[in-house]
């Protein structure tokens, strides 16, 4: 047998979580001296504290994890109880990534302050297009990715059934929303009369004087710096902004990292 010191060595815990578990009813000694009140483990307990271990690692609460390891849990029950921690966990995964996606976006950003590479920005007219657009809300720019990629399947997916096809390429444009988060516009060009055709709106987005242009290389988690080289130029030569720059998807690979996107920032002279 091993003492409580012991097995909390050869566990990798430490004897306060053994002696917390024992006054749950997780994981008891295998023997406790009458006169002294010492713990005493078998090496065969391991295994239970190894699985205790391994679901507390995975977020069950120690209930749940003392029903799962008594048997009050069937298979079936414990599968959809992982399969569930399982998705939690890839999405925790995801958000973590495009954190640290848009915390490099903003370091660069950061970075290139007192550069500003005038001849990347061109000032043009833009014409009036006709999109097919699905809508939704998000809290904050920072919460756009997952919801916006999402929006353009579904999008394709009715056109597909409705028989509608893209003649241009993908417009996202922004408005702000009335409960003060961003109102998300993904379209595609199209040629089809106005109104609601399966479940989507047929619009036109109206002709824009002037817009100062930006061609952004790389994924829309990355566009920070080029938003902020657009707005930059806007404020140098005199100008205002006039709204959210529109986003036309020039190129749009499998591969993220070489997706080209042009910013079209509405503008007007100050």
């Amino acid at each position: 047998m091993f003492t409580i010191g012991d097995f909390a060595r050869h566990g990798r815990v430490s004897v306060r979580m053994l002696r917390h578990y024992d006054a749950t009813g997780l994981l008891r000694p295998a023997h406790v001296d009458p006169a002294t009140g010492y713990r005493h483990y078998t090496a065969a307990q391991l295994a239970r504290l190894n699985r205790v271990i391994a679901l507390k690692e995975l977020g069950f609460t120690l209930q749940q994890v003392q029903e799962i390891l008594d048997g009050k849990v069937t298979a079936e029950e414990l599968r959809a109880m992982l399969r569930l921690r399982q998705a939690e966990l890839e999405a925790a995964m995801a958000a973590a990534a495009a954190r640290l996606t848009q915390v490099e976006a903003r370091l660069r950003s950061i970075e290139s302050e007192g550069q500003m590479p005038a001849d990347d920005v061109v000032l043009k007219s833009l014409p009036s297009v006709r999109l097919a657009e699905l809508t939704a809300v998000a809290p904050d720019f920072n919460t756009i990715g997952p919801i916006i990629q999402p929006l353009y399947e579904e999008l394709f997916r009715r056109l597909e059934a409705a028989g509608i096809a893209p003649c241009g390429p993908g417009v996202a444009y922004y408005e702000d929303a009335s409960d003060g988060g961003v109102l998300i516009h993904a379209g595609v060009e199209v040629s089809a009369p106005l109104g609601e055709e399966a479940g989507l709106r047929i619009v036109d987005l109206p002709a824009v004087e002037q817009a100062a242009t930006v061609i952004h290389r790389g994924s829309m988690e990355t566009v920070l710096p080029t938003v902020q080289t657009l707005g930059r130029w806007i404020d140098a030569n005199g100008y205002r902004s006039a709204g959210y720059p529109r986003e036309i998807n020039l190129e749009c690979p499998g591969n993220h990292d070489e997706w080209v996107t042009e910013l079209q920032e509405p503008v007007h002279r100050a």
